[in-house]
C-alpha cells in the first residue's frame, strides 16, 4: 500500500489559487492578509488534513514555540503538578510542552536533551536524574544561548536560574517537629549526597542533631535511590539494629511508604516506638494507615515560577544566563505517624 503524501502549503495554494506565501501568512495570522482570505486559507487546510512542520517553521523563523520539560518521572505526584502548571502558564502565551522522562538515568537525559535541541525548542525546563554528575550536556543547552531552568534537582555550578524549596531548613523543621514529640534517636533515610537537595537534607539533618545535642551515629544514616522497595529494605536494616531508632526522617515519600510497610508487618507501633517523616507530600501520604507527616514542596508554585522564568528570558531576550534562585520555605504537614499519642 502506498503511504498517503502528505498536504503541503503547495496544495493549499493550488486548490485557492494563491502564492504560497499567502497560505504560509495567512496560516500564521500576518495581519497583512485579509481575514476572507485567512478563513479561506484554514478551511481548505483542514479539508485537506494539513499537519504543519514545526521543525521546518522552526528553523525558518528561529522560534519554534516548545519548550522542552524534563522530569525524573511522571508518575509522581510532585512532579505532575509542576508539569501541569508549567503547561498552564506556557500555553496561555501560545507555547506547547514537550515532556520527557530519565527515569532517573543519565543516558536517558542525555538523549533527551539532543532530542529536545534537534527539535528546536526555545527552552529546556529541567529537574535532573538521580545519575547525573557530569554536566556537559546541560553545558550544551547553555552554550546554544537556549534558556536553561532548573527546578527541584539542580546543581550551583551551572549558574542558571533555579527553583525549589529550602531543602537544608526542611531537615531543622522534621527534627525540630520529632524532637517535639520526645523522640531522642532520629534515623535518616536520605538519598545520595552526590545530588544537591539530598546533599543538603543531610546536611540539614546532621546540623540539627547537633543544635539538639542528639547522637550522630554512621549506622543511622543511609544513602539510598529512595524508592519504595529500597525503603522497605532500609527500614529493615534499621530495625535489625541492636539499638533501634525512635524516629525515622525519610527523604522521599515512596521511600517512606515502603517503610511505612516493614513497620506495620513487624507490628511497630507508629508513632509511639517509631514516628515516621517523609517528604514530598504525596496525594497517598494522607490515605495510608496510619497517615504520613511530610514536606508540601509547593510543586504548583514550582511550575508556575519555571515557566514564567522562562517568558522573562524569551522577553528580555537573554542569552548570557545568570545564577537567580527562588527558593520557597518548607512546609510540614503533621499528620498521625509522627504525632505521639501521650504528647
Amino acid at each position: 500500500m502506498n503511504k498517503k503524501k502528505k498536504t503541503t502549503i503547495k496544495d493549499i495554494a493550488n486548490v485557492l489559487n494563491i502564492s504560497a506565501a499567502a497560505v504560509s501568512k495567512a496560516l500564521h495570522d500576518d495581519s497583512r492578509i485579509s481575514d476572507k482570505t485567512k478563513k479561506a486559507v484554514k478551511q481548505v487546510a483542514e479539508n485537506l488534513n494539513y499537519q504543519p512542520n514545526h521543525l521546518a517553521s522552526a528553523l525558518r523563523s528561529g522560534k519554534s514555540k516548545l519548550v522542552g520539560v524534563i522530569v525524573p518521572r511522571t508518575n509522581s505526584s510532585f512532579f505532575s503538578s509542576v508539569i501541569q502548571n508549567i503547561e498552564h502558564v506556557l500555553n496561555e502565551k501560545g507555547y506547547s510542552i514537550i515532556i520527557t522522562q530519565s527515569n532517573e538515568s543519565y543516558q536517558k537525559e542525555c538523549n533527551s536533551i539532543d532530542t529536545l535541541l534537534f527539535t528546536q525548542v526555545d527552552g529546556i525546563i529541567a529537574s535532573m536524574a538521580n545519575e547525573t554528575v557530569d554536566l556537559q550536556y546541560y553545558e550544551k543547552i547553555k552554550s546554544k544561548g537556549i534558556p536553561l531552568i532548573l527546578f527541584d534537582r539542580g546543581e550551583n555550578n551551572l549558574n542558571v536560574d533555579y527553583i525549589g524549596i529550602d531543602d537544608y531548613n526542611s531537615s531543622h523543621i522534621i527534627v525540630e517537629h520529632l524532637v517535639a514529640q520526645g523522640c531522642k534517636r532520629i534515623a535518616h533515610i536520605g538519598g545520595y549526597k552526590r545530588t544537591r537537595i539530598y546533599n543538603n537534607r543531610i546536611r540539614g539533618y546532621i546540623d540539627a542533631l547537633k543544635k539538639y545535642h542528639l547522637p550522630l551515629d554512621d549506622e543511622l544514616l543511609i544513602e539510598t535511590n529512595l524508592s519504595t522497595e529500597n525503603g522497605r529494605a532500609k527500614m529493615q536494616q534499621l530495625l535489625n539494629l541492636k539499638n533501634r531508632p525512635d524516629a525515622v526522617y525519610v527523604a522521599g515519600d515512596y521511600a517512606a511508604l515502603g517503610a511505612l510497610q516493614v513497620l506495620n508487618e513487624n507490628n511497630i507501633k507508629i508513632p509511639e516506638e517509631i514516628a515516621l517523616v517523609g517528604f514530598g507530600n504525596e496525594p497517598f501520604t494522607d490515605m495510608v494507615t496510619p497517615s504520613i507527616t511530610s514536606v508540601n514542596q509547593h510543586s504548583a508554585e514550582i511550575g508556575r515560577l519555571a515557566a514564567e522564568t522562562f517568558l522573562k528570558h524569551i522577553k528580555e531576550k537573554t542569552v548570557t544566563q545568570k545564577l537567580n534562585k527562588q527558593i520557597l520555605d518548607a512546609e510540614l504537614i503533621v499528620r498521625d505517624s509522627s504525632k505521639k499519642k501521650t504528647l
